[in-house]
């Protein structure tokens, strides 16, 4: 009746007929748990009336309404669309039950979903807390973030330390990645530690598409190993090997650095394929070698301090970032069989300077040809002695100064005069020390001294007959002494040559 033997299936879909009876197969009555689209028709005091396209209209039942955010529900009008849940099929009064509120929440679900699947970052509000962690809504939905995936919280602590931080967060925007997503049991977990490394993740790449080698950038160093330092230059970390630290040589980071130090670093490599930074410190130092040539020569005496013992010889740091070898055999004259024998780590001593290759930074030193520390201090106080009279200025007043000075010593400086007490003093005294003439030997010093002196009235003539008679006295004596010799009274003494 309805096909004829050249009928298709598109004649009888034309069919009005088959489109009713079309229609009245196709429908199927809704189920608990179904999101259906509906449009409002009616709001009531108690109530929202909404056309789902079934046989009988869907009501929001007021205590539904409740649940809603005010400014939600105020903005619901007649004619809008809506996604509703239906709460009971049919009602004793043959209406079809939805919820607005459900379906809203159905669909956070939904999304959570997507945001666990696809790894977004949900940016949420601290609503509230409890001792396990924080309460952020999801829409809808409470969702959770334990303590234990919180950023900031601390290691351990006391109940009381740990509920009076949770409280303080209430009111801060969180960045949270979804880790749990279970409708059944109405779980929704959120950790701020998964998101955050993954926001570091998105910006390291970012990073590392911008660094370039040669790069000066500004970092926190944010955690220190044995083997070096590790720098947050903004959402991704650089290693700074121990090697970079510094010139001298370095046996921990914390000698250099400290966890939160602002530093200033070089960009040495840039691995964007194991998404690996290696970072310097020293490179933005001088290198001490270049000015070795200028500072050091051969022959030179240092003071070295000993950095490592070794079994063929000693290191030493003679100055900063520069370390020289001393070979085994310049250690010391004497016999021994381990170097640790003649120095230790720490040792401050006098080095001598054998050889300098700057190009290999290499410097060759000896102990045995170097002073003792002794003499080398003795040396180096006679040169400051030596220096400083070289340089001390001559103390010269200004000529002002000068003229004043010089009339201040006329004034001031006393006349070597002594004091006429003294002068009697010295006076006895030259009298009494005076050596008085002295005779000859052959005769007595009482007869030597003449009977009566002259005094200082009388001219020195009347003392001369004195002195001749006393030659002529010698003169017989001298006679008798020598046999035909003649002297007589009258003859005068002849003169020597």
């Amino acid at each position: 009746m309805f096909e004829s033997e050249n009928g298709t299936g598109e004649e009888k879909a034309l069919s009005p007929m088959w489109g009713f009876l079309s229609e009245e197969f196709d429908y199927r009555q809704p189920k608990r748990g179904d999101i259906l689209d509906a449009e409002v028709v009616r709001i009531d005091k108690g109530a929202i009336i909404v056309d789902v396209g079934a046989k009988s209209e869907g009501v929001i039942p007021g205590k539904d309404l409740e649940m809603l955010d005010e400014e939600v529900r105020a903005s619901i009008k007649v004619g809008d669309r809506v996604s509703v849940y239906v709460l009971r099929p049919e009602s004793p009064d043959g209406d079809l039950i939805v919820s607005v509120n459900m379906a809203r929440a159905l669909e956070k679900w939904q999304e959570a979903e997507r945001y666990l699947e696809e790894e977004k970052i949900y940016e949420g509000t601290v609503s509230g807390h409890n001792k396990g962690g924080l309460i952020v809504p999801f829409g809808q939905i409470r969702g959770f973030v334990p303590a234990s995936q919180l950023v900031n919280l601390g290691g351990r602590q006391s109940p009381e330390s740990r509920m009076e931080k949770l409280a303080q967060m209430e009111g801060e925007k969180l960045q949270l990645r979804v880790i749990e997503v279970n409708r059944n049991r109405r779980r929704l977990i959120f950790s701020q530690r998964a998101a955050m490394r993954h926001l570091r993740e998105e910006q390291k790449e970012k990073l590392l598409e911008e660094l370039q080698e040669g790069d000066i950038r500004i970092g926190k160093v944010s955690n220190l190993c044995d083997f070096g330092a590790f720098v947050d230059l903004g959402g991704a970390d650089g290693l700074i090997h121990i090697s970079e630290l510094s010139w001298q040589r370095v046996k921990n980071p914390r000698e250099v650095l400290k966890v939160g130090d602002e530093v200033e670093v070089y960009v040495l490599r840039v691995d964007r394929e194991k998404k690996r930074i290696g970072l310097s410190l020293r490179r933005l130092q001088p290198d001490p070698w270049t000015l070795a040539d200028e500072k050091f020569y051969v022959g030179q005496i240092v003071k070295g301090t000993i950095t490592n013992v070794v079994n063929f010889g000693v290191f030493a740091r003679i100055a900063e970032g520069i370390e020289g070898l001393i070979h085994i055999s310049e250690l010391s004259d004497e016999p021994f069989d381990d170097p640790r024998k003649i120095v230790h780590e720490g040792d401050l001593l006098p080095l001598k300077i054998l050889s300098i290759d700057t190009a290999r930074q290499r410097i060759a030193l000896s102990l045995k040809q170097a002073p003792t520390l002794e003499e080398l201090e003795g040396r180096e106080a006679l040169a400051e002695m030596v220096q400083a009279e070289e340089t001390a200025p001559e103390e010269v007043p200004p000529p002002q100064l000068e003229e004043i000075a010089e009339e201040i010593e006329e004034e001031v400086a006393p006349e070597e005069v002594p004091p006429p007490q003294l002068e009697e003093i010295a006076e006895e005294v030259e009298e009494e020390v005076a050596p008085e003439e002295v005779p000859t030997l052959e005769e007595p010093m009482e007869e030597a001294a003449p009977e009566e002196a002259p005094t200082l009235e009388e001219p020195m003539e009347e003392a001369e007959p004195v002195a001749e008679d006393i030659e002529l006295e010698m003169a017989e004596s001298e006679a008798q002494s020598e046999p035909g010799t003649e002297v007589s009274e009258g003859e005068e003494k002849p003169q020597e040559g």
